[in-house]
Order: C-alpha cells, then structure tokens, then sequence
C-alpha cells in the first residue's frame, strides 16, 4: 500500500482502478495530502490525491462538481471521487511546471492564464457577509503576528481593516492558488491544475498572489495577463481587492510562522510591506 494512503481509500483506489503502480510522489507533508500520479495495469496514468485530515479534498471535489465547460485538456478531468474517504481520481493532464522554466517569465504564459481564468471564474451569487468574515478573520491574523512584524505595522492593518467597507460582494468560482506553481505548459499550451483552494469568493481574489510576486517589476506579464482575462480592478472592487491583500499578506506571515517555513513567512512580510506601502 503506497504511503499515506488509509487501508479504506487503498481497497477504494482497487475497486475503482484495479492494480497501479506509483510513477512518481508529488505529495504535501505540510498539508497532509497525499498526491500521486499512478499507472494502472492497463498503462492508463492518473492523479490520486487523499488526505485524513485535509478540507482540500472536499473543495477540489466541488470544484469539479461544479465543472469547467469548454475546458476539456486544459483542466485535469475528475473520473473518481469520495468525499467521506477524502479521496480523488483525475485523469493524468501532461505537461510540466511552469514554475522555475523560462514559461514563468514569458508574457504569452500570462495571457494564456488570464485567459482561462476568465473562464474558469464562474458568477456564484451574492454575499452579505463575506467581508465582514474576511476583516474578522485578518484582524486575529493581525492579533496573532504580534513579533513577527514591526509593532506599528500591527496598528496600521487594524486601522485599515477599520476603514474599510466593501458592503456585498459579487462571488465567482475561485481557484484559491492561481500561479505558476499550479500552472502546466505543453508545447506552449498552459494548462491549471489543482483545484484544492477552490471555493467561491471575489473574482480579485485569484489576483493576489500573482500581484505580490510574477508582477513585482514585471508589469509586461501583469499587462499579458490583464489582456487575457479581459478585466482589470476597478473603483467597485477597491475596497474588497484591499481587504483580499490585507488579508493573505497578514495571512501568509502567521501561517509560515506556524508551519516553521521561515522563507514563505519571509514572503509575507513583503506583502505586507507592499500592502502598507499603497499598493
């Protein structure tokens, strides 16, 4: 039985299956997530990916569940799933990692990402109240990074947490981690794989991570990827895209803290200091 896999979800893996062999480990310690691509008896390759403890499991489910039209190939396709086991089965998408190749730094890659970001993103209603739960949920992230950032930084995250007032919000249907490490290129195809952050929140959510990091100094790939997705922020989004920054800058500095990954903590603190800096 491959490692981290429960005796339930193994036997579960058989009856869907039959015999596989692992081709190769992609699992995530940090997150209690296992993730292999197999090979069945048959020669048919897919990715497994299982959890005991992991809520990714059951959002990467529902994600597909509510599916990606006209994204065949470009989206790994769900063909297993048991949320009660935390278990998964997509077919195999080849390609590799745009992160670390010369793909990551060319403006194609980004409109070729915006593009299909467009797509994913889907309208799903309305909310009241996810604004207010963001703000509660980044000031006890601005609590709890107490010595892990500059005491008057602190101060100033809770005074704009205080001035802001995003009202209701729009929802799409969110990747949660859309960036290069997440992205697959094939002949210069670029392709999105895992969907375990995926839920529904403000569409700039998406844009977070990208803005803090391929964007910094680049805003030719910032440009190529606006162009591709169509849209860019807007005076109605202001308020909710600050809160989405002050929220996973603050965010990203107390969970690296908490996971002993001091160079992703250290990432965080320059989103917080971009943040604070305007912008």
């Amino acid at each position: 039985m491959p490692d981290g896999l429960t005796e339930v979800q193994k036997n579960l893996l058989d009856s869907w299956l039959g015999e596989f062999s692992t081709v190769h480990d992609h699992s995530w310690p940090l997150q209690d997530t296992t993730v292999l691509h197999i090979r069945t008896s048959t020669g048919e390759d897919f990715i497994v990916k299982a959890s005991v403890t992991s809520h990714h499991i059951r959002r990467e489910i529902t994600a597909h569940a509510r599916g990606f039209t006209g994204l065949y190939g470009r989206v790994p396709v769900l063909v297993h799933a048991s949320t009660e086991a935390k278990l998964l089965v997509t077919e195999f998408l080849p390609g590799s990692l745009v992160e670390g190749t010369t793909a990551e730094g060319a403006p194609e890659t980004y409109r070729q990402a915006g593009a299909l970001l467009g797509r994913i993103h889907k309208p799903a209603g309305v909310s009241r109240d996810y604004a207010t739960a963001l703000a509660i949920k980044t000031q006890s992230a601005v609590d709890r990074a107490q010595g892990l950032v500059p005491e008057d930084w602190r101060v100033r995250l809770a005074a704009e947490l205080e001035a802001l007032n995003p009202g209701p919000v729009q929802l799409a249907t969110t990747h949660g981690d859309y960036q290069p490490r997440n992205w697959l290129q094939e002949d210069g195809t670029i392709k999105v794989i895992d969907f375990g952050r995926a839920d529904a929140r403000p569409w700039v959510h998406d844009l977070v991570r990208l803005t803090h990091q391929q964007f910094v100094e680049r805003p030719d790939l910032e440009d190529a990827f606006y162009a591709g997705l169509g849209m860019k922020v807007e005076a109605p989004d202001e308020d909710i895209w600050r809160l989405e920054n002050l929220n996973q800058a603050i965010s990203t500095v107390v969970w690296g803290h908490q996971i002993g990954d001091a160079a992703f903590e250290r990432s965080g603190v320059g989103m917080v200091e971009r943040v604070l800096s305007g912008l």
